[in-house]
């Protein structure tokens, strides 16, 4: 198995520096959007602000992503801080959505006909 950090190549500019990092941007975008999409849909089935925050589904993800990082050669605790600081901004725009959606019309739960 190669790991991800394998795959890193020897640079000796910054111009080989930010065009390995530019190239990996292009693949992790459309990821984070298309991750976005998901916060939207969670926002529709879960239909109460009181349910956005959920630690146990936070700690279920740093359980799953620390020892995935560890398996690629990376460091599970950038990763772990990398991922926590991710969720709350996917959580900050769940918020966002829901209101969005109560804004076009989503009836809030309990109120559903």
């Amino acid at each position: 198995m190669t790991r991800a950090i394998d795959k890193v190549k020897t640079c000796s500019t910054m111009a080989e520096v930010r065009a390995g990092v530019n190239a990996l941007d292009d693949i992790l975008v459309p990821l984070l959007v298309e991750r976005s999409g998901y916060m939207t849909q969670a926002a529709t089935v879960k239909n109460d602000e009181a349910l956005v925050r959920d630690e146990a589904r936070i700690q279920t993800i740093i359980d799953r992503v620390r020892p995935q990082a560890l398996a690629q050669g990376g460091n599970p605790d950038l990763i772990e801080r990398l991922y926590r600081a991710m969720m709350e901004c996917y959580i900050d725009y769940e918020h966002q959505e829901l209101a969005r959606l109560r804004a076009a019309g989503l009836q809030p739960k309990g109120e559903q006909p």
